[in-house]
């Protein structure tokens, strides 16, 4: 008996993901008639966070479906902005995307972050325990099925990747209210309070200082603070742009 062939066209926007080959129009893909077709799309690449629908013949069908020699298959991209279902929206970032987990810190959106490489299954079972969404570049972790949610992080460049976090979930922003050190909240503090972490020159020259309570890291307007500014300006400007 013949494997099953279908035809299967990728999103666009999935393109990066799969074989030259597929990159435009239907495909003919020969199956092995049992496996799912969640199974088959992530065999060519696609995690499966990346998916929005699966269409066989015109009607979608759950990623669970076993596709049937003929079927003409279509792989949508999810849509944004994209509602994660559940717990408030908020996010765990795995070791190689610190800066980003900083910025949206800075933005005010719960981040988790993890400095050491943990693993994939811990890094999963994190998501899962305190519901989160994994933010990654790493494929594979993005396949595990213990992941509460999940999404790949497109660009290197920590501008691109704010940008699409942003576009794609539309998180709420309450910039200056997290400690981009630890995510902890942020609270107004007396210099007197913060005055072990402050050198003779920011004593002088500061009377505004806001202080972890997790951590207790001390916050105030110093020399990198206009970037910062900008940083949260243009993400108020697209959040504004998307509304």
């Amino acid at each position: 008996m013949s494997a099953p062939e279908i035809h299967l066209e990728i999103a666009p926007e999935l393109a990066l993901f799969v074989p030259h080959g597929r990159r435009s129009g239907a495909t003919p893909l020969v199956t092995d008639g049992v496996s799912s077709l969640g199974h088959v799309v992530e065999s060519l690449g696609v995690p499966l966070t990346e998916v929005g629908a699966l269409e066989v013949d015109g009607r979608e069908v759950p990623v669970s479906y076993v596709a049937k020699a003929g079927d003409s298959v279509r792989v949508k991209a999810v849509e944004r902005p994209q509602r994660v279902p559940g717990a408030p929206l908020r996010f765990l970032l795995d070791v190689h995307l610190g800066t980003l987990a900083r910025r949206l810190r800075l933005l005010g959106v719960d981040t988790a972050y993890e400095s050491t490489d943990i693993g994939d299954p811990a890094l999963a079972a994190r998501s899962a325990a305190e519901q989160r969404v994994m933010l990654s570049r790493d494929r594979g972790l993005l396949r595990r099925r213990e992941l509460w949610a999940g999404a790949y992080v497109y660009s290197t460049r920590p501008e691109d990747q704010l940008r699409d976090v942003l576009e794609r979930f539309r998180p709420e922003l309450h910039p200056w209210t997290r400690c981009t050190a630890c995510n902890g909240l942020l609270k107004e503090a007396t210099k007197e309070e913060v005055a072990d972490q402050l050198q003779g020159g920011t004593q002088r020259s500061y009377d505004v200082f806001a202080q972890c309570q997790e951590c207790g890291r001390a916050y105030w307007k110093g020399a990198h603070h206009e970037q910062l500014v900008a940083i949260v300006e243009r993400a108020i400007a697209l959040r504004s742009e998307r509304s």
